[in-house]
């Protein structure tokens, strides 16, 4: 086999919208290529399986990528969860202008795309594909859903019929949805236009408005104390699962109807903030490719430019001199789990950075992954393996000494929870709590004595 041509061809395309990012053999060059390089470099040997696996069957049986067989690219595939680390490490990106203009993840959600075009997608990882449709359902018969989900005969029935391990936890589901709470609650959160210095879109995310509701709400808090003007107006899924699964036809929807609910406020003035770096990350980077068609570049542009994550926004407050920094309790020592998707942003530890503000804090970093990775950990086949990737995070955890466990990525917190026994915290409830003298009521601030801490 002659030697692959390194740099782009003809047949690059990470664009959903152009026609040969539908075509087979172009699909197979770029793969060529791509693992080719990959195997070259091997910089991302730590990151999942996929690497390991194509660098094994390259070398196990002394071969180019071009000698791959159909299934042994099919296995590389079905091992990326689509962190994104390994794009956000690369150094033959076209984010560092480099001619390769290589994209792992974009390659892997291509050749998805071409599978579920061809032979459409399985009707469990459809229905996971749809948080919304999910939350709904076990919002509506909560707190039967989660019982149901802790049941070991119903999850033994739910691993052979829907694929999810028996052993994974799962998320709950609140028996009040955060935009019921909200509509009732609004009044109580209202600053005035004379008052207010921003206004904003609270993206709660499906997760914040079905699950894990207190997140929303402290973010809510949070706001208020910081003079912010919130609406919520009726959102969808940010698109992400469906997109990862390689159903772009259903994340494309998903992302239209979003743009056209919240471009409105965009044009008023208002920013995006979103609860969770997936869906943010999501916002920023995939919806100017879904939308290209359907939008003028410019108010994709600015769309983009409005979407913050939700700690990225609050550094701007911060950075302005115009964030509340009137703490009455702090949670002391901290071990911050950073979330891939936020690192794939690369924006800065902005988490860290505004819970840093509270007085008396100290912090240890993980950056491992923690495995979960959207609905990747909860499939049969996945879970065992998922445990295993989160493992180094688990034992950094357990090994520093701290007082609290925080992580951006509430998926995260499960599965951060599940390998060690630590309850995880939003930084965003790490901030509410620390603005209350009983939030963390065995470390109080005493202002008086320039932030003394009373034990």
């Amino acid at each position: 086999m002659g030697n692959i041509k390194f740099t782009p061809t003809d047949s690059l395309s990470y664009d959903y919208t152009e026609e040969k990012y539908w075509d087979k053999s172009a699909l197979r060059d770029e793969i060529d290529r791509t693992f080719e390089i990959c195997s070259s470099c091997r910089l991302c040997f730590k990151y999942c399986d996929s690497f390991p696996k194509l660098f094994n069957f390259i070398d196990n049986n002394n071969i180019k990528a071009t000698q791959l067989t159909e299934d042994q690219i099919g296995d590389i595939n079905d091992s990326c969860f689509q962190c994104k680390i390994c794009y956000f490490k690369c150094p033959y990106t076209k984010a560092d202008g480099h001619e390769f203009n290589l994209d792992f993840p974009r390659l892997i959600l291509r050749y998805r795309a071409q599978k579920v075009k061809e032979k459409g997608l399985p009707i469990n990882q459809k229905i996971m594909s749809n948080p919304d449709l999910i939350g709904k359902i076990g919002n509506f018969t909560a707190p039967f859903s989660n019982w149901a989900n802790k049941n070991s005969l119903n999850r033994t029935l739910m691993e052979k019929t829907a694929g999810i391990h028996r052993k994974k936890d799962l998320p709950e589901f609140a028996i009040q949805t955060f935009c019921n709470w909200f509509g009732k609650n609004k009044n109580k959160f209202y600053t005035s236009d004379e008052e207010c210095v921003d206004k904003v879109i609270l993206f709660h995310t499906c997760f914040g408005n079905f699950n894990n509701t207190e997140i929303a709400k402290d973010t809510v808090f949070v706001l208020h104390k910081n003079k912010i003007k919130i609406e919520v107006p009726d959102m969808n899924c940010c698109g992400m699962p469906a997109l990862e699964k390689g159903d772009t036809k259903f994340a494309k929807s998903q992302a239209l109807q979003n743009f056209n609910t919240l471009f409105p406020y965009v044009v008023k003035g208002y920013k995006i903030v979103v609860l969770n770096p997936t869906c943010s990350l999501t916002m920023k980077d995939e919806y100017p490719q879904l939308l290209k068609n359907e939008f003028e570049k410019e108010k994709l542009e600015n769309f983009k430019k409005s979407v913050f994550d939700l700690n990225e926004y609050l550094f701007t407050l911060k950075r302005e001199q115009k964030f509340n920094r009137e703490f009455s309790s702090t949670p002391g020592k901290i071990t911050y789990h950073v979330a891939c998707h936020l690192r794939a942003q690369n924006i800065g530890y902005r988490s860290r950075d505004m819970m840093r503000l509270i007085p008396g804090t100290s912090f240890t970093l993980v950056e491992e992954c923690s495995g979960h990775d959207g609905t990747w950990s909860m499939m049969k086949d996945n879970f065992e393996n998922s445990m295993k990737i989160g493992s180094k995070a688990f034992e950094k955890i357990t090994g520093s000494e701290h007082d609290i466990v925080a992580s951006d990525c509430p998926l995260a917190a499960i599965q951060l929870k599940q390998g060690t026994g630590e309850t995880v915290l939003h930084p965003i409830q790490v901030l509410a709590k620390a603005y209350k003298p009983d939030g963390f009521p065995n470390k109080i601030i005493n202002e008086k004595n320039d932030g003394e801490i009373l034990k």
